[in-house]
C-alpha cells in the first residue's frame, strides 16, 4: 500500500527505475527510495539513525517486505549517492508534479544560504573549506548549501558551494540555474542583503530580472527624508509599516519598511552592549588608578581596542563621544 501510494502520488517509484542503475543489487532502488524519503517525512535524520534505530520502529519493514539486516547504513549510503547523482532530474521532475497535485505557484522565488561544517578533516571532499562559520564553528571545515523556495515555503531546488564561497558569489549561478531548470518567465527573486554586491545588483538590471533584496545600510542614508517623513505609510502587519518611494539614482522602485518590535529589538542590543563598554571602561580605568608605575599608552590604547571589538554593536558611538 505504501510503495502504490507513493509511487501514484509522486511518481518516483517509476522515475527511479528509469533514472537508477540496475545492476546486481538485492534490493531496489525504488524500495531504498521509498525509506530515505519516508523517513525525512516522519524523523530527518542520518542514514545511521534510519538504520540502526528508526526503520526498526516502524512498520516498513511489512509494508515494504525488507528485513531490518537488508536495510542498512551501507545501502542507504549508496541508494543516497544515486539520487544524488541525479538530483537535477529528481528535482525538475519533483517541481512538476508538485504543481500539478498542489497547484503550486513558483513565480516568487526566496533564496538564501546556510552552511553546516565537519567534525573531521573532510579530505575527500574538495569542497570543504574554511569560511564564514555561521554555527561559530571557524575551527572546521564546512560547505554551503544554497536553497531556494516558493513562495509557500516548498523547496525548489539547491546547489552545494565550497565553505569560503562568499553568498553573493553564488546568486548568479543559482538564478542562471533555476531558470535553466524551471523557467524564466515571471520570476521575482527574494533575497537578503548578503546577496546586495554591485556586481549582482547590476546584473540583475542589465538582464532585465525582477527582484527584492535587501538593501545594505550604507543606502539607508539616501533615503534619510523618506524615512522620517510621517506620511505615506502603510501598515502591512501588527507593527510592521511600508512605504514605496523611488530610488535617486536608478529610479527603481524602493521598498521602504519599520518595525516596532526591531526598533526595540535594535535598542535593546544597543543598551546591552553598550553596558558591557560602560562596565569594562569602568574596570579598566580602576586598574589604572590602582596601578603603582606608569602605564604605558599604547598598551591601554590596545585593552580599549579590544573592548571596543568584543561589541561591535555599538562600538561606532563610543568612537564619536571619543572624537574618533
Amino acid at each position: 500500500m505504501l510503495r502504490l501510494r507513493y509511487g501514484r502520488g509522486t511518481g518516483l517509484e517509476d522515475l527511479c527505475e528509469q533514472l537508477l542503475p540496475i545492476g546486481k543489487e538485492r534490493i531496489e532502488w525504488a524500495k531504498m527510495a521509498a525509506v530515505l524519503v519516508t523517513a525525512r517525512f516522519c524523523e530527518p535524520s542520518s542514514e545511521l539513525h534510519i538504520a540502526e534505530d528508526w526503520y526498526r520502529r516502524t512498520a516498513l519493514c511489512d509494508l515494504l517486505q525488507l528485513s531490518d539486516e537488508e536495510v542498512n547504513k551501507d545501502r542507504l549510503y549508496r541508494a543516497l549517492d544515486h539520487l544524488l547523482a541525479h538530483k537535477d532530474a529528481l528535482e525538475a521532475h519533483l517541481s512538476k508534479r508538485c504543481g500539478e497535485l498542489f497547484s503550486i505557484q513558483n513565480e516568487v522565488l526566496l533564496y538564501d544560504v546556510t552552511s553546516t561544517y565537519f567534525e573531521g578533516q573532510a579530505e575527500g571532499n574538495p569542497q570543504a573549506k574554511r569560511g564564514y562559520s555561521r554555527d561559530h564553528r571557524p575551527d572546521c571545515k564546512q560547505v554551503c548549501i544554497a536553497l531556494v523556495v516558493t513562495f509557500d515555503g516548498f523547496p525548489l531546488g539547491y546547489e552545494v558551494f565550497a565553505g569560503n564561497t562568499h553568498d553573493s558569489r553564488t546568486l548568479q549561478t543559482i538564478v542562471a540555474t533555476m531558470e535553466a531548470r524551471h523557467g524564466v518567465v515571471g520570476r521575482v527573486w527574494i533575497t537578503d542583503r548578503g546577496m546586495a554586491s554591485t556586481k549582482n545588483l547590476a546584473w540583475l538590471r542589465q538582464t532585465g530580472r525582477r527582484y527584492i533584496i535587501g538593501a545594505p545600510k550604507s543606502e539607508l542614508k539616501k533615503f534619510v527624508s523618506e524615512l522620517a517623513h510621517p506620511d505615506g505609510w502603510r501598515t502591512v502587519h501588527e507593527g510592521v509599516e511600508v512605504k514605496l518611494t523611488s530610488h535617486p539614482e536608478t529610479k527603481e522602485t524602493v521598498i521602504l519598511c519599520r518595525s516596532a518590535d526591531r526598533r526595540s529589538k535594535e535598542q535593546a542590543m544597543h543598551d546591552k552592549f553598550s553596558r558591557r563598554i560602560e562596565e569594562a571602561l569602568h574596570r579598566l580605568a580602576a586598574r589604572i588608578v590602582r596601578s603603582k608605575k606608569r602605564l604605558d599608552p599604547a598598551t591601554v590604547n590596545r585593552q580599549i581596542g579590544r573592548i571596543l571589538q568584543q561589541n561591535q554593536a555599538c562600538r561606532r558611538a563610543f568612537c564619536n563621544r571619543a572624537g574618533a
